[in-house]
Order: structure tokens, then sequence, then C-alpha cells
């Protein structure tokens, strides 16, 4: 390796200075940091080596490596080459959202009520009102359900209305494939919805089958438990040894779920987070158990529709979510796709008053320009990275995470970016099992991003001599992953000195 590696080395300096444009240092990037350059020789040379890797020579990619304070280009391959960020955009939704709504910023959802009780009957309709907040648990419905009981109703006369206006219809993404739909990370984007758990996949549930006796089917469990989706097992419990294929999906365009597979006993069975058709129904179906669980009814005629709260109803119990700058932790840790679509939608709702993706990629769009990012190397069409017509260049995403640390919520966006090696779910996130070792482990903070034949990485690296060296690694069309090529990447910053 080491013989390999000073060949390469000799070959990258000779076109170095022949200007030719196969070496991955380009003529601009010498232009622009001649002082970077010389002073990262060694690091250079070990990207160089790198870039070798022959997933690297088969994959289309773009690399920008700069220094924090300065801007200067220490490294950069294909700079200005546009390529599928996958889940790295989400740097730039989540840096447009702390700017335009603030670290402060909160969702809202109330319930509200226009008729009047009697003998604890409440004549009229209930309203849960959603504002976009992704982070509804099945205790905040608990909670509502005991502060109206506390208020003396015990049955209602009206309908329970889900208001979801807050955002338009349009429920899924573009680029969504089928293949996708069924799962959590392309759940339906609704302003009124709710999560399984404190990962906070809004717009799914949490099905788990677990073996029971030889030859029944598998014990089938909800969270939170629910009525709108129908589940279909079709599984069988089978004798221990005996390989675990359980398969757990929904039926596209329907809430049927379906469970097929064998489950062995003594195995843990499967688990799968599912996305819900029709959100709105879903936190209603939950709410509706909530109320029940706290003694309140609902009348033989009463319905579970979805409607607008009139303006004349009044508040009854109401809930504000975390802030945006606690948000960043699940957001982007966890690279929570529903999270960056409710955030596109909340910018266009609170900058053009409409929760649509139109409005909110047209505000992510105006941040970029704003500052100073060129648009003719920005094309998305989600905020989450899902699409594959999603194209950036490594350039741009460098510019942008070395501009964010000029801003008064830099710090919440850091809080929020996952850390290499870091074993706790909410502190290495999607980087926990990767670079685990010194020195790039804890040195190593980075958003990942990842989509069928993508890989991408993006982010922040300490060297040895303590500078921090801001990094964009984007790579597609690959046939085998890049991802060991793109740690011993971040690896080699964090273990670089100057040159003296």
């Amino acid at each position: 390796m080491r013989i390999k590696e000073r060949l390469f080395i000799s070959l990258a300096t000779i076109f170095l200075f022949s200007g030719a444009v196969s070496t991955p240092i380009t003529e601009a990037s010498t232009t622009h940091a001649a002082s970077s350059l010389s002073s990262y020789t060694n690091l250079q040379n070990s990207i160089n080596s790198i870039m070798s890797d022959s997933r690297m020579k088969a994959a289309s990619s773009s690399v920008t490596i700069r220094k924090a304070t300065s801007g200067e280009i220490v490294y950069q391959y294909n700079a200005d080459k546009v390529i599928t960020p996958a889940s790295t955009l989400k740097i730039l939704t989540a840096s447009a959202a702390l700017e335009i709504l603030g670290e402060n910023y909160r969702f809202s959802t109330d319930v509200l009520a226009n008729g009047v009780m009697a003998n604890g009957t409440l004549n009229g309709n209930l309203y849960l009102r959603g504002q976009g907040d992704p982070t509804l648990l099945k205790k905040d419905f608990d909670n509502f359900a005991s502060t109206l009981a506390k208020k003396g109703i015990k049955k209602l006369s009206g309908n329970l209305v889900g208001d979801d206006t807050w955002f338009d219809a349009d429920r899924l993404s573009p680029d969504i494939s089928k293949e996708d739909e069924p799962y959590y990370y392309a759940a339906q984007i609704s302003a009124l919805t709710i999560s399984p758990n404190t990962d906070y996949d809004a717009g799914s549930v949490i099905v788990e089958a677990k073996p029971t006796v030889n030859g029944q089917t598998s014990k089938i469990t909800l969270t939170p438990a629910t009525s709108v989706v129908r589940v279909i097992n079709r599984s069988k419990t089978v004798p221990k040894g005996y390989a675990n294929t359980l398969k757990i999906t929904r039926q596209v365009g329907t809430n049927n779920i379906v469970i097929t597979g064998n489950s062995p006993l003594g195995s843990a069975g499967k688990k799968e987070w599912i996305s819900v058709s029709n959100p709105t129904a879903y936190a209603l179906d939950v709410f509706k158990k909530s109320l029940a669980s706290k003694g309140i009814s609902l009348s033989s005629s009463s319905k579970v529709v979805r409607g607008k709260t009139p303006t004349d109803a009044r508040v009854l119990a109401s809930k504000e979510s975390m802030t945006l700058r606690q948000l960043m932790v699940p957001f982007l840790k966890l690279s929570n796709n529903t999270h960056a679509e409710v955030l596109a939608k909340e910018m266009g709702k609170v900058k053009y008053g409409e929760g649509s993706w139109d409005a909110g990629l047209m505000v992510m769009r105006e941040y970029a320009e704003s500052v100073g990012l060129d648009l003719n190397q920005w094309t998305f069409e989600d905020a989450s990275g899902m699409s594959h017509d999603n194209k950036i260049s490594s350039s741009q995403i460098s510019k942008l995470l070395q501009h964010v640390r000029s801003e008064p919520w830099y710090g919440s966006f850091l809080k929020g970016l996952p850390i290499a090696g870091g074993a706790d779910r909410f502190v290495g996130g999607t980087l926990r099992t990767r670079m685990k070792t010194a020195p790039a482990k804890g040195n190593v903070i980075a958003k990942t991003g990842g989509l069928d034949h993508v890989s991408a990485l993006a982010g922040y690296a300490t060297t040895k001599d303590g500078e921090l060296l801001i990094f964009t690694i984007l790579t597609q069309n690959t046939k085998s992953s890049t991802v060991p090529v793109l740690d011993r990447m971040a690896t080699a910053i964090t273990n670089s000195k100057k040159t003296p």
C-alpha cells in the first residue's frame, strides 16, 4: 500500500505542475489558495491517493476541502460539478429554517370547540387543529383529553374534526417511489400528525411481529394503538433455528399493513416503522382513543372528519412543541426526512402564508441567494434530499458550511450534526457506527447522505494541529458503496498536519 501511495503522490505532483486536468487539484484551487495548498501538501497527497480507489474512479464525484476560518481552498476535485446530494441537502434546510423561523420557534397544536356544555355534554364540534408539529405523541393527546375531562366534558354531541389546513393537501414530496412510500422515511406530510416515539418519525406507526406458538401467526403490536390501519397477518411461527423471513409493509394507496414470512421461536421477531396513509385520520383516531380513556365518549351521530376550525371556536387546550433549536438534534442526527419537509412547508407558511412545497422551496432558494450562494449550482425539488433529481456542487455546500459559522444560531446547527463514533444515537446519529477510532472519532462532525448509488458526507473535521477544516464529498453512479472511501477522506483530515 505504501509503495502504491508513493507512486501516486509522485504522479500527482507531476500532474499538478504540468496543469493536467486529470489531477484532483484544479488550476482554480492553486490560483485561489496557493498558501493553503503549500501548507497542506501531505493532506493533498493523502486525498489524491484515496481518490485513486477503484470505487471513486467508477463514480461521479465532487470534493471540496477548505479552511473554516478563511474559506481558503485546501483541496478540490470537480468542485463545481453538480451531484445528487441525498440528505446533505438538509444542511440548507436546517440553515434556512434557523434563519427564517428562528432558534426559538415552536409549533402549536390546539383543541377547540364551538358549542356550549350542559350536564357534561359538549353540544357542538370538537376541533383538533394542527399547525405542523412533527413531535406530537400519544401522551400529548392523553394530556389534551385529561384537560377536557377536568373541564367536566364527558360526552361530545357533535363531530370530532381534524384541522390540517395549515398546510396544503399535497402529502408526498416529488419523486417518492412506490417502493419507499410504505416506510417512515417517506411518510406523508400533514399539518396534523403524530409520532410513535421520541425519534419523532411523524406519520408512521411502529409495527412489531413476535413469534407465538409453532404453526400460529405472529403476535402483532401497533405503537401507538390505532384502528386507522388494517393488519393482514400472513406470518407463521416456526421452530427455533429456522430463518427469520418476516416482512412488514403497507399496500400502497391503502392502510392495509401486511405481515408475511416465518417468525422463529426464540427470535426477536421484527419491528418496522410503517408510514400511514392519511396522517390526519391517524392523529384523529389516536385522539379519539385518548378521549375514551379519560371517559369522554362520542354520541352515536358523531363523525370523525377533516375540516376547518371556525373563527368563533374557543381554545380549550393547547400545546407548543420543543424549540427549533431542540428539534435540530432528532432532525439532523437521525436525518429525519419528515422534519425536513415539514420545515419547508412551515417556512412557506410563515413567510408567504402558504404551507406548500412551492412556497417553502422558494424560501430556501431565497435564503441561499441571500448568503451569496450560486443558485445555478443548486437544483432541488424537496427539502429532505430524497429525490435523485436534486443536484448540488461540493463547492456550494462547503461555502454554506463556512457561512453558517458566522450566524448566531450556529451552535444549534452544530449541535444537530452527527459526531463520528458517538455511541449514543442522539450524539453519533447516522455516524455512530462509522469512524469509531481515533483520530476521527469525535473529530468529524458531519451530515451524511445516502440513496441508491449515492453517498455523501459534508461537515467539519479538526486536524492534528487543531485547525478546523470544512469538507464536502459527493458521489453518485456508484456500483459499490463509497462510504468507506468517504470515511477514509474524513479520517485523513483529522490525521493531517500542516507542512512545515
